[in-house]
């Protein structure tokens, strides 16, 4: 199989660091959380005419733009985002969506050097999300299921200043599924410190998205190699479908069941 790194890193590079030990598998937990990083209009940019919007409308395509925009990429990557949160939705299981805090923005700045001005900082961070994934009212949420929890942020982790590790407490999450933007900024952030907490962290390519292609793969790939598993939002949906039709646990003891995530073996 192709990594979207393999025309980015060079060969003897990866052999060397896949023949040390770097980029094991990594397995997704039974109580895994889903983090939606950061999918707001400020990040996508202005909606392109190939991605219309839910109901069909032009609203979007002739909005407001944003300089920190990602362009058509972002709209590209948002089906694959999509799917995996209604996926998430079925299967019960914890659910975060991360966004800017723009009163606290306005006071200490943004995540980057571009957005430390205060005015530019809460116009990013007061972004809507975008109509796909508008976060479901907690009277929605069946009996028994976590409400989803909009999480605001102002740098670029999503743990950095905000509750979200006693949420995961609460919640008895194992490991966490992590999508968004911008794959070299708050994308990773948010990995290396889960992983950091102790989180075994997987990153779906197809459902992150970055200004730039070179960041994008070459992020992937350190996450892959360091701190997480870099897979499919295809090979998530099928783990996500198991876990709601068959809630039970995987077999400890053996070394491979529920690694998703290794290179080694594509």
């Amino acid at each position: 199989m192709v990594n979207i790194w393999d025309n980015v890193v060079p060969e003897t590079e990866r052999e060397r660091l896949l023949a040390t030990g770097f980029g094991a598998g990594v397995r997704l937990g039974r109580r895994p959380c889903l983090l939606v990083v950061d999918v707001t209009l400020s990040f996508l940019g202005r909606r392109t005419a190939e991605v219309p919007s839910p109901d069909n409308s032009a609203d979007d395509e002739g909005g407001e733009d944003y300089v920190t925009g990602c362009g058509p990429e972002g709209w590209r990557r948002l089906p694959a985002i999509v799917a995996l949160l209604e996926s998430a939705r079925r299967a019960g299981i914890p659910r975060v969506l991360t966004r800017g805090s723009p009163e606290a923005a306005a006071v200490v700045g943004g995540a980057i050097k571009l957005s430390r001005a205060g005015e530019l900082a809460r116009r990013t961070h007061q972004a809507p999300f975008p109509a796909e994934i508008v976060p479901q009212p907690a009277e929605s949420v069946g009996p028994g299921e976590p409400a989803e929890f909009v999480l605001e942020k102002t740098k670029a982790s999503a743990f950095f200043g905000t509750p979200l590790l006693t949420y995961l407490h609460q919640h008895q999450v194992d490991s966490l599924i992590v999508v968004g933007t911008t794959t070299s900024g708050c994308v990773r952030a948010t990995v290396v410190d889960g992983a950091s907490y102790g989180y075994p962290v997987l990153v779906a390519e197809d459902a992150c998205f970055d200004r730039s292609p070179f960041a994008h793969a070459a992020n992937l790939f350190d996450i892959q190699m360091k701190y997480g598993g870099v897979t499919t939002s295809e090979r998530l949906l099928a783990e996500l479908s198991a876990l709601h039709a068959a809630p039970t646990p995987r077999d400890p003891s053996s070394p491979d069941e529920g690694v998703i995530s290794d290179v080694r073996a594509r």
